[in-house]
């Protein structure tokens, strides 16, 4: 769409301002506080301003970065015309895939590149680096405008979808005949959507036109658009309401995802080397979730689904729901193996006497954590592609920007629910005296136990899915694949 390729233009020169700002912190001295007196350990607090621009700068790039994902993974798809998907699934499938495969990529290069720059070169480099690609990404993105599918905008997504569901209450009196003929449905110009779907029925009653004289202006326009919406508008909003089911389980799977502390205090406590002098980061154990994500892509692409169209005579291909659901499987194994892997450790780091030493290394191997690490990487890439093309497919093409959008406010959402529950069994373990389990001192805890309850969500979660991938019924792709000769 023209204002989808406005947005991201807008958003990228908001992320590249944001970070051009945040650089300025550390290449002008009065934007940050003066260096400490390493004599006497005396550090000045930053002023009122300082404090300012550095929030500020952090705002603007968190706001222009969310807002761009989800903006160039929708324009990124208006490029593939709708027709062509339709005669190759694969292609829409391959496009998340590597979409996802290249954002995975970039996050691998920060977390190792640009971290190294930084701690060796000076954070005026580390973050100038940054800033660079920010210039050279909003450079290339004017530069390919010529090229790029432009759709017209249409009117507000958000407008229209309120306006059906006022509509629908407002005619909640009228009765709905199961003659689709003796009823006449106001349509959008041009639409090819000629009636409304049976599911969701009620919210037909905002598209019902009762008398024409009345509802329709002469150019067959609503009068009153709060009171009679088309077709498109109520297809629109039953498109949304029916994915939330599902779209719920997946914040389960984030909820998983968003245990950030802990596996950093537990690889803190365990032998990280590898060879006599090579030592991990304790912190840099996630990183190996980030390759295994990249790593099943390249095997999905390039090995599975090569050996399953053999073995099958045809082209394979695996559903989006397919997909989620393996992917929420895969979760819920990565949080089992934390809590055996925890258990052991607690029971090393207990018997070599370190039960009131959080910090001591136990004489266990932290490769122990690889594969809890990529189960997590296979699972977040498996449902994260799954998830966004599964938005994109089933919802109308007008409405991609808000398909883009729903994984990254699972996320959101998954991450408040994280804390919300670790504060709960913070409260409800350390009652009567005794130790929580999510201690600081994560040998006198039980995170074991923690991972235990993360556990029985993620399967009661899968059970859940099974039954709300049930009761939606065939994708837009299963149904394709049927008509197919």
């Amino acid at each position: 769409m023209i204002l989808k390729l406005k947005r991201v233009d807008s958003e990228l020169y908001l992320s590249y301002l944001g970070m051009f700002m945040f650089w300025l912190t550390s290449v002008i001295p009065q934007a940050r506080p003066p260096p400490c007196v390493n004599s006497n350990n005396i550090c000045r607090s930053a002023e009122m301003f300082q404090l300012f621009f550095l929030c500020f700068s952090l705002g603007i790039v968190a706001i222009g970065a969310g807002a761009v994902k989800s903006s160039s993974l929708a324009f990124g798809s208006d490029q593939l015309k709708r027709e062509v998907y339709q005669d190759n699934a694969r292609l829409m499938e391959r496009y998340f895939s590597w979409y996802y495969a290249s954002y995975a990529l970039s996050i691998l290069v920060a977390l190792t590149c640009l971290v190294y720059i930084q701690v060796n070169m000076g954070w005026a480099l580390g973050f100038g680096a940054p800033v660079l690609l920010m210039l050279f990404s909003t450079l290339l993105i004017y530069l390919g405008t010529p090229f790029y599918v432009k759709l017209k905008p249409k009117s507000s997504l958000i407008t229209g979808l309120f306006q059906v569901i006022v509509a629908s209450y407002r005619n909640r009196c009228l009765k709905l005949s199961s003659q689709s003929e003796d009823i006449q449905y106001h349509q959008k110009k041009g639409s090819t959507v000629v009636l409304p779907s049976e599911k969701l029925r009620f919210l037909n009653k905002a598209c019902i036109v009762q008398d024409p004289r009345l509802d329709l202006s002469p150019d067959g326009e609503a009068i009153d658009p709060w009171r009679l919406c088309t077709v498109d508008q109520v297809e629109e909003l039953k498109a949304l309401l029916k994915v939330v089911p599902i779209w719920l389980t997946g914040v389960v799977l984030s909820i998983n995802i968003s245990q950030n502390t802990f596996p950093v205090l537990q690889a803190n406590t365990m032998d990280r080397h590898i060879g006599s002098s090579f030592e991990i980061p304790a912190a840099s154990f996630g990183i190996f979730a980030v390759i295994s994500a990249i790593l099943w892509i390249v095997l999905y692409d390039y090995l599975i689904l090569p050996i399953a169209s053999k073995m099958t005579g045809k082209p394979a291909h695996f559903s989006t729901k397919e997909r989620m659901g393996f992917g929420l499987f895969l979760s819920f194994l990565s949080v089992l193996v934390v809590a055996v892997v925890e258990g052991v450790r607690r029971s090393i780091a207990i018997k070599e006497g370190y039960l009131d030493d959080p910090e001591g290394v136990i004489p266990m191997s932290a490769m122990w954590l690889l594969p809890q690490n990529s189960l997590t990487g296979f699972a977040e890439a498996l449902h994260a592609i799954g998830q966004n093309e599964f938005y994109i497919s089933e919802f109308p093409r007008s409405m991609s920007s808000v398909a883009a959008s729903l994984l990254g406010v699972g996320m959101g959402v998954g991450s408040l629910l994280a804390s919300s529950i670790m504060s709960t069994i913070d409260d409800l373990t350390k009652r009567g005296g005794e130790e929580s389990w999510v201690s600081s001192n994560i040998n006198k805890g039980h995170y074991d136990y923690y991972y235990l309850v993360l556990a029985g969500f993620s399967l009661v979660n899968i059970l859940c899915y099974i039954v709300c991938s049930k009761a939606y019924g065939p994708c837009k792709e299963e149904v394709m694949e049927e008509e197919k000769p």
